[in-house]
């Protein structure tokens, strides 16, 4: 890629990042190179993961910030000028046709989502007589043309570009093989457990040939949690748009709630988890920062919530109740739990000492290890009393390996703590373990329809 006139060379930019660190204190020659190594191990990433020079240097220069406060320094000086050297139309840089690029691919996925999501109503599939269909198959819609633009993002080896097509067609066929019931329970597992599997799939797309790194697999578990945010903000914007756009058709006396049903919803829905995703890798060095942000405070207040609830059991001498919704909610808690602490820990610098926060992500990850056995306890009392059932196996199983991923997480941030480990031992455990929950999914998907029946 050509540097254009008045832009900065890559390597002029580190230069200019290792004068100012020279200029602004006494440093020796060997600590400027170990940081320049770092950088230079930053940039190298992100390039390879298919960001443009200019967009690598200013983001690793941010990262560079969090373990270097000259270097953080520099960033707040200098981030500015940079980020609008990368963004603003018009400029005369090599990062913005990239952009533009990718923008324009991202919409196309988003296009391709949108159609597979409509095209079977070409064969006489109603969304809301064959609600069955969709359910079992939105997933496929939505993940295969992510998948597709990360793999084309990232330029995969052929190696997993052979593999990733063979994933997805063999989840379509599992996915629509079984003569399930309208009402089945295996038909709510495969849809539940389907996204949950193919997610892996995406992961390592995204990942474009770090997969096996440490570093890799967290920056996908980052990317997750940021995804997230960026729906819901599309999805509370399109909710006000189509408020707005019912209320002003209704003026005229036209009624629009049929095409927000069949076209504007569904397609919507699937296209803006592309957009979202286009959104999270083109402003990632500004994103950065809400991770930490969000973590910092929700993480107290999930383990306010699960320390009052233990502490309300004890006091109240009830086990917990072996009603079905109330295990179901309990599971989504813990599940909402797990994901904050992936996301906290991805937002983390690993090199960083231990601090307050370490303490209270450490009870909030006890505190989930006593009700997740607690949990458990009352799964097996509504086993042995109304026998197996698909549901309670799966909540069985889910439960076990939340509590083995929950219990090594405590053992290790415990050791963290005192000073007897790495921050580095608990990241490699969990994402090493993301691969079990997408097995286990899995396994749900294939082996609990003909085992426990179809209706």
């Amino acid at each position: 890629m050509t540097t254009p006139a008045g832009a900065l060379s890559l390597e002029e930019q580190i230069d200019r990042w290792r004068s100012y660190l020279a200029r602004r204190r006494a440093i020796q020659p060997i600590d400027v190179a170990e940081l320049e190594d770092h950088l230079r191990e930053q940039i190298a990433g992100l390039t390879e993961a298919g960001l443009a020079s200019d967009e690598a240097f200013l983001i690793a220069v941010k990262r560079m910030g969090d373990l270097d406060a000259i270097s953080r320094e520099f960033a707040r000086e200098h981030s500015d000028g940079l980020w609008k050297q990368l963004v603003v139309p018009g400029t005369d840089t090599a990062a913005a046709p990239a952009l533009r690029s990718d923008a324009v691919a991202a919409f196309c996925f988003a296009g391709a989502a949108a159609i597979l999501m409509k095209l079977p109503a070409l064969f006489g599939l109603d969304l809301q007589a064959d609600a069955g269909f969709y359910a079992r198959n939105v997933s496929l819609f939505v993940l295969l043309p992510l998948t597709a633009y990360f793999a084309w993002k990232r330029r995969l080896a052929p190696a997993s570009l052979r593999w990733l097509p063979v994933a997805f067609a063999v989840a379509a066929v599992f996915a629509n093989v079984y003569p399930f019931g309208p009402a089945a329970d295996t038909l709510v597992l495969t849809v539940l457990h389907l996204p949950i599997a193919l997610w892996l799939a995406v992961g390592v797309a995204y990942a474009g040939g770090r997969w096996n790194e440490v570093a890799g697999r967290m920056d996908f578990i980052r990317f997750s949690g940021e995804l997230f945010i960026y729906y819901a903000l599309i999805a509370l914007g399109g909710a006000v748009l189509m408020a707005f756009m019912a209320m002003i058709f209704e003026a005229i006396g036209i009624k629009v709630e049929s095409f927000f049903q069949y076209w504007l919803l569904p397609c919507g829905a699937t296209g803006a988890v592309l957009v979202a995703a286009w959104l999270v890798e083109a402003k990632q060095s500004v994103i950065e920062n809400m991770a930490p942000v969000l973590t910092q405070l929700f993480t107290p207040m999930f383990a306010a919530v699960l320390i009052a609830f233990l502490g309300t059991w004890l006091v109240a001498g009830q086990g917990l109740p072996i009603d079905r919704n109330v295990l179901i909610a309990f599971d989504v808690l813990l599940a909402l739990v797990l994901c904050l602490l992936l996301y906290s820990i991805s937002a983390r610098d690993p090199r960083s000492p231990p601090g307050v926060f370490d303490v209270v992500r450490v009870v909030l990850v006890i505190s989930a290890l006593l009700a997740d056995a607690l949990a458990l306890s009352a799964i097996a009392a509504r086993i042995s009393e109304f026998g197996f059932t698909p549901n309670r196996v799966a909540a069985l199983g889910e439960n076990v390996i939340l509590l083995v991923n929950l219990a090594w997480s405590a053992v290790l941030y415990l050791r963290f703590l005192r000073g007897r480990g790495s921050f580095g031992a608990l990241e490699r455990w969990q994402t090493g373990y993301l691969p079990v929950y997408a097995g286990w999914a899995a396994l749900v998907v294939v082996v609990f329809p003909p085992l426990f029946g179809y209706i």
